[in-house]
């Protein structure tokens, strides 16, 4: 009978890498929230070109897609450090996933 495998084939991630990983990822959502101010600016500049304020439109579906790729991910590592599994804070990113994608496509 061959051998099977028992052990975890990475390591768990240590409180303080998980509290690291959520640090990063706020500080993510600061970076994501000034590009969509950077980009609201270029829309309400009266010496934007037109061709300007259209890339600023298509950025701007970008920039909303990545806050709520962020969002999600706040919520998995939030989850992470206040003790949840792996397992139960991605579904809960997943449903978060979900939610937003049911609200795109109501629009």
């Amino acid at each position: 009978m061959p051998q099977t495998y028992f052990k975890h084939k990475t390591v768990p991630l240590t409180e303080e890498e998980i509290k690291g990983k959520y640090k990063e990822i706020k500080e993510e959502l600061l970076e994501v929230l000034d590009w969509k101010k950077e980009e609201e600016s270029k829309l309400v500049d009266a010496k934007s070109s037109p061709q300007k304020k259209a890339a600023a439109k298509r950025a701007l579906k970008k920039v909303a897609r990545r806050i709520d790729t962020v969002q999600g991910q706040i919520i998995y590592w939030g989850l992470r450090v206040k003790g949840e599994s792996h397992f139960k804070a991605s579904i809960e990113k997943n449903e978060y996933w979900a939610k937003c994608g049911e609200k795109k496509v109501g629009d």
